[in-house]
């Protein structure tokens, strides 16, 4: 079976590679692209726009819309068991095919937001050629950080990124192009101009807001002979190699997972209704700030120092049973379990703690959370009201975080955040390339509700 695996993923693989293209320039790929996409939608929606795909609930309705499929994303797909797939690629495979800083290392975000835009696995050659794109629109005004200034330095990280994306937005090419009249045709092009410059300039927000709260205002410079990963990691003030290339392996595992997340979603809605691509961010963020979406990677880390704190580091698998009981009992969730969709490990787990292996196999953290990850998932079954006992991404990344001295829990949905750009802004220029429309469904209220099954049940 391993070995069938292994043969389906190299023959991918090689299929995948002679895709790539010689040609260096990003925009230029998408250009070509574009026209046959929108031929193969138009085809779409005239063969099969009536095509069931499924009864809506009145679970789902009152479930969050859990489960329902209503939604046209194009860069990742989300598999209850397998995971997510950036364009069809996992992210072993991403891990194997899409260009490293160094031999055996991890994939350059770069050669991800590649990926997402066109499908195609890029060469060396085109990642360096998009970094240096990225390098040469990495520019923030002043009145960016005065923005941000003006906030107390005691406020939340994410309120600080946000404002700061918020005042970006100034300067957008696509509400310029709009206000002049552009055809609906090229709304992508100012959008993706709009998007690449908000993808390269988030990491010096980002890294201002850290350095403001937790290093009395001391600003370092971008490093123009370093990628996305490993320059956004200097800015914060990482410099150890390893820590460079934990930033590469996060920037790109957390940059998308499909559109029905909360910051994905809101993105695409807000952006539906042709709000630029600044707009449309910040909202994401304000979705990704809360404690049921993106802030729960503090709050995971939060959670092990308290174990930590209570009942040391040396704590035993009993002693961790008991201390997770005592949490559910007390009415609370352990943070870093369960997700939405998945019904697995989550992948984006299994690569961190691939990670740790290599490079932190000691820490007493990590082994702390390899421990959990033996304990809690028969305890949630035990429980029984929990669909997927199994890890999430956020039960690793704070861990990691923290071995390489960024200690900050509040700053790391800061992290999610700059990550998140990458999926959220390929996804806009598809969007408006494919000229998919305002985003607008039916709500009902209780009584229409019970109405329509008291019909339902008597028909």
């Amino acid at each position: 079976m391993l070995q069938n695996q292994q043969s389906t993923l190299s023959n991918s693989i090689r299929w995948l590679q002679t895709q790539s293209s010689s040609d260096l320039d990003l925009h230029s790929q998408l250009k070509e692209l574009i026209p046959e996409q929108q031929e193969r939608l138009k085809k779409l929606k005239a063969e099969n726009g009536k095509v069931l795909l499924g009864n809506i609930t009145v679970d789902m309705v009152l479930g969050g819309m859990r489960g329902m499929t209503g939604l046209l994303w194009e860069t990742s797909l989300l598999d209850p068991d397998e995971g997510i797939r950036f364009r069809g690629l996992s992210i072993p495979e991403c891990q194997k095919v899409l260009p490293a800083a160094k031999p055996d290392g991890e994939p350059l975000p770069e050669g991800l937001l590649w990926l997402l835009l066109t499908g195609k696995v890029p060469s060396k050659a085109q990642v360096n050629a998009l970094s240096r794109e990225l390098h040469g629109r990495a520019v923030v005004p002043d009145y960016v950080f005065k923005a941000i200034d003006a906030l107390p330095v005691s406020a939340h990280p994410m309120t600080q990124f946000a404002t700061g994306v918020m005042a970006l937005q100034v300067q957008s090419e696509f509400q310029k192009a709009y206000d002049k009249g552009i055809p609906k045709s090229k709304y992508w092009e100012p959008t993706y101009e709009d998007a690449l410059s908000l993808i390269a300039r988030v990491p010096l927000v980002a890294s201002y807001v850290y350095r403001r709260i937790y290093k009395d205002g001391k600003i370092i410079a971008m490093d123009d002979s370093l990628d996305y990963g490993g320059n956004f990691s200097h800015m914060l003030g990482f410099n150890s190699p390893q820590m460079q290339e934990l930033m590469r392996l996060y920037v790109t595992i957390h940059s998308d997972h499909e559109g029905g997340n909360v910051s994905a979603h809101t993105g695409h809605l807000v952006g539906s209704a042709l709000s630029d691509p600044y707009l449309s961010f910040a909202a994401a963020l304000n979705g990704l700030a809360g404690p049921l979406h993106g802030l729960a990677n503090q709050e995971v880390l939060l959670w092990i120092k308290s174990v930590v704190d209570e009942c040391g580091e040396n704590i035993s698998k009993e002693q961790l049973k008991d201390y997770v009981w005592k949490t559910l009992n007390s009415g609370k969730v352990v943070p870093g379990f369960g997700h939405g969709v998945l019904r697995k490990t989550d992948p984006r787990y299994t690569c961190q703690r691939e990670f740790a292996l290599k490079h932190l196999p000691d820490d007493p953290l990590f082994q702390l959370v390899s421990n959990l990850y033996e304990v809690v998932p028969p305890i949630l079954t035990e429980l029984g009201k929990v669909k997927n006992p199994w890890p999430n991404v956020d039960a690793h990344s704070g861990v990691l975080l923290n071995h390489f001295g960024l200690t900050e829990a509040r700053y790391y949905t800061v992290l999610f955040g700059v990550s998140r750009s990458i999926g959220i802004c390929s996804q806009l220029i598809w969007d408006r390339a494919l000229g998919l429309p305002l985003e607008r469904p039916k709500s009902v209220t209780m009584e229409w509700l019970e109405n329509y099954c008291k019909k339902a049940k008597a028909a």
